[in-house]
């Protein structure tokens, strides 16, 4: 029975990071188009679906321990990796073919939400730009020959007031 848990958690988890891919690419639209208010509301519903995968791993960790503790293994970091090792028959081709739809929906969410980084820094440095192309240094106020040293009042290395 843990096996299937786990085997549905690990769908649970791929639908979820199916549907944070897709707001990752409604996202990088968003960033394209400049639209902050899609993109604000974008970030939250991206935060609760954040929430829903950590409550979702956590089911799926919990089970992953329970099938080693029911099988009577030992393992420091125990790991679906780790487990597919020790199965045999349906069950271990139903969670490798789970185990690999996540590898890929992860691997696309990575190169999408590195995309949108590199969109993101872009964008800052455009603004960055515009900033210092509005509002210059001013480097030399005044005219005439500028001195290297810094003027400060000259002091006594002895302060003689009486």
């Amino acid at each position: 029975m843990t096996v299937q848990t786990v085997i549905i958690t690990m769908n649970k988890l791929s639908q979820l990071h199916e549907s944070l891919l897709s707001l990752s690419r409604k996202k990088t639209e968003a960033l394209k188009s400049n639209d902050t208010e899609e993109l604000q509301m974008l970030l939250t519903q991206e935060r609760k679906h954040v929430q829903a995968i950590t409550q979702v791993d956590g089911k799926r960790a919990a089970a992953v321990e329970q099938w080693y503790q029911s099988n009577d293994l030992t393992l420091n970091d125990p790991t679906i990796s780790e487990m597919l090792k020790y199965m045999e028959g349906n069950e271990k081709g139903q969670l490798q073919e789970a185990y690999e739809a996540m590898i890929l929906v992860l691997s696309n969410l990575k190169e999408q939400e590195q995309l949108n980084k590199e969109l993101t820094q872009q964008s800052l440095q455009f603004i960055n730009l515009s900033l210092d192309m509005l509002q210059p240094t001013l480097g030399n106020v005044n005219y005439g020959n500028k001195s290297d040293k810094s003027e400060q009042p000259k002091r006594s290395v002895f302060d003689s007031k009486a």
